[in-house]
């Protein structure tokens, strides 16, 4: 059995049990850690310095539309409703299996790159089964954790054609990945459903997407939220009393629900997502991160589309905390009043990007944390690069100073994805240049917005 002990660093575990350690090792065997701590002998171990590096569980990106990255930067300047035209009626159109499969290849390997060991990848630009194979190879191929969540496209209808509000989600595709290559909840990548829900979608298209779903033992995800009117206002309340609120149900955003929604969704396990630096641009409304935190809920947070932002976590991070502190800052500063203490502690920001990612895909009895029995999705982070050092606290270090180029090594699985710096992945030039021409075809077929 292949032994692995990663030795003498700076170990933010993520693990109440375990802590923060100055110095620590873990050992691992296979694709499982077998010991994290402190001066760990063993004789029959491959030894990793990590003396100069902070170790941490891999980063969890819990909603990302991965199959946009060779059209990235198209929408750094667009609304909600030039989204929705611009990409769902316009440029998703002219997407070929092939540009998929490119655009989740190498969307996965950036974010391998950035440290991120684990997505939800929201694939909704899947019209036929050959793009959502493509996507799901782009996937595998990349190496990276992933709940590939299988969607459904939003173009305008033709004649004769029912808007997509209105039409269920396919069973007899979710029923071939399941009884197919996508059939196993212990793989890489496993399968999820990303639905409209009853924002997007009317209550009877809902009600048979998260049965679909319970049917197949699968997560749903629901965008909640956007700006627009709700094709069902009351549809969290139909949920509720139809009992199709539980912990298998994820919503992202949900910037518009009231505290009364909030709270029923929260309270029936439902987990949230906040991808917030979209959502300020497109105008949600104020990210609900310390919403759900003081309704007992634990937020994930995600990057949502390359195609707008960077797909670096560091920077969602960030976004996520400081936004939430400028909302519990903004009483006091109205009342010209001094603030007495942050609202959000480095250490609570940095869980939204491991363990409770791992909650809300039911994964934390796996990834989230160095624990013992876990996976071994591991992270070396360099502590002596220019923009980082001196390391005079590791959480404040990763959250407020590291970012994609820092980091140093990456594990999935106990296996070894990037080394000093450079992801091992071969041919990632070929990639890159076909990715290219991938999306100046898209563009050149279609008009942006």
């Amino acid at each position: 059995m292949t032994k692995l002990l990663i030795k003498g660093g700076q170990i933010i575990s993520m693990d109440k049990d375990i802590g923060q350690l100055d110095r620590g090792d873990i050992l691992i065997e296979e694709d499982k850690i077998l010991e994290v701590g402190d001066g760990i002998q063993v004789h029959d171990a491959q030894i990793v310095d990590a003396s100069k590096k902070i170790v941490m569980p891999g980063l969890i990106d819990s909603h990302i539309h991965t199959w946009q990255t060779g059209i990235r930067g198209i929408a750094g300047n667009w609304t909600m409703g030039e989204y929705l035209r611009g990409m769902h009626a316009n440029l998703a159109t002219s997407y070929k299996p092939k540009d998929i499969y490119l655009g989740n290849l190498a969307g996965a390997l950036t974010q391998i790159n950035g440290g991120i060991t684990t997505i939800l990848d929201w694939s909704h630009n899947n019209p036929t089964p050959d793009h959502t194979d493509s996507a799901i190879d782009g996937l595998v191929e990349a190496g990276i954790r992933a709940i590939f969540g299988h969607g459904s496209p939003k173009p305008d209808p033709k004649t004769g054609q029912k808007h997509f509000s209105e039409i269920p989600h396919p069973e007899h595709e979710i029923k071939r990945l399941r009884k197919g290559r996508l059939s196993s909840d212990e793989a890489l990548v496993t399968l999820g459903m990303c639905i409209l829900g009853p924002h997007y979608s009317t209550y009877e298209v809902t009600h048979h997407d998260i049965l679909l779903a319970r049917k197949y033992g699968l997560l749903a995800s629901a965008h909640m939220s956007g700006g627009f009117n709700r094709v069902v206002p009351d549809g969290i309340y139909k949920m509720r009393d139809d009992k199709l609120l539980d912990s298998k149900l994820n919503v992202v955003h949900g910037n518009d629900l009231s505290d009364e929604e909030l709270k029923i969704l929260i309270d029936h396990g439902v987990k949230m997502t906040v991808t917030p630096e979209v959502e300020i641009q497109m105008g949600f409304g104020n990210p609900i991160t310390g919403r759900v935190m003081a309704l007992g809920g634990h937020p994930s947070i995600g990057v949502d589309v390359e195609s707008n932002i960077s797909g670096d976590m560091f920077n969602v991070i960030r976004m996520a905390l400081q936004i939430q502190r400028m909302i519990d800052n903004k009483p006091f500063a109205d009342a010209h009043k001094p603030i007495e203490n942050l609202s959000i502690s480095p250490l609570q920001a940095l869980e939204w990007a491991t363990i409770n990612g791992a909650q809300m895909m039911g994964m934390e009895h796996k990834i989230g944390s160095l624990t013992a029995g876990k996976q071994a999705d591991i992270i070396l982070v360099r502590a002596d690069d220019l923009n980082i050092r001196p390391v005079n606290d590791p959480v404040n270090a990763i959250v407020f100073y590291a970012n994609a180029s820092n980091i140093d090594s990456v594990y999935i699985a106990g296996e070894l994805k990037k080394k000093n710096g450079k992801l091992i992945y071969k041919n990632l030039s070929n990639v890159m240049r076909k990715l290219e021409k991938s999306g100046e075809r898209i563009l050149a077929n279609t008009h942006a917005a």
